[in-house]
């Protein structure tokens, strides 16, 4: 519940997730956007917003649940990296046509954060992502990219919901402690207030 929450809410921070259940605890005068699922989605979302009011957030906060590629992670983590997994970036480069996909994220806890169009329920899959990352989410990278784009710091909050294998299909189940978790990190950590510098792709 929102009110539970008794912070200062700030005017020039935008929340941003995916879906309106994990941000279903942020207080109500919060700056959220809720982009829709996929890197697509979340880009567009995003660039809307930072255009049609450019100079107005001096942070962005992505919340959301991320998959483990772990059997050892569980809870909250703050990702210092971001990938972007499905993205051919050697061969593209290979062609002359150098490209980003990996973002550097100050303020976090060392893990790394994996991001593809792929709903990630898959064993095999799992256990290749788990050699470049820790957790696996549909929107962080666009998000980065956005952001680096834009010159905006972004910080990124991710309570485990799964493990990246069948286990994903109950995802729903998992949404609504995630949400108070990442609620209440949002309030604790007067929202994502950190040392700032914009991320480095």
């Amino acid at each position: 519940m929102a009110d539970a929450f008794s912070s200062a809410v700030p005017d020039d921070v935008l929340v941003v997730a995916a879906t309106r259940a994990e941000a279903a605890h942020v207080p109500a005068d919060a700056q959220l956007l809720i982009t829709g699922l996929g890197k697509v989605r979340s880009a567009t979302a995003l660039t809307r917003r930072l255009a049609a009011e450019p100079g107005r957030y001096v942070r962005v906060v992505n919340i959301g649940t991320a998959g483990a590629l772990h059997r050892h992670h569980a809870g909250l983590y703050l990702p210092s990296t971001v990938i972007e997994h499905d993205l051919s970036a050697a061969d593209l480069a290979a062609l002359g046509y150098p490209v980003t996909d990996t973002w550097e994220v100050p303020g976090g806890d060392g893990t790394v954060l994996a991001t593809g169009d792929t709903f990630v329920a898959d064993e095999g899959q799992r256990d290749r992502l788990a050699a470049r990352a820790d957790l696996v989410d549909m929107e962080g990278a666009a998000l980065a990219h956005v952001c680096a784009d834009f010159d905006v710091p972004i910080r990124f909050v991710k309570v485990v919901s799964d493990y990246a294998d069948d286990s994903a299909m109950d995802w729903p189940s998992a949404l609504d402690a995630a949400a108070r978790d990442l609620a209440a990190w949002l309030v604790d950590s007067r929202w994502g207030l950190v040392q700032e510098s914009p991320v480095q792709a």
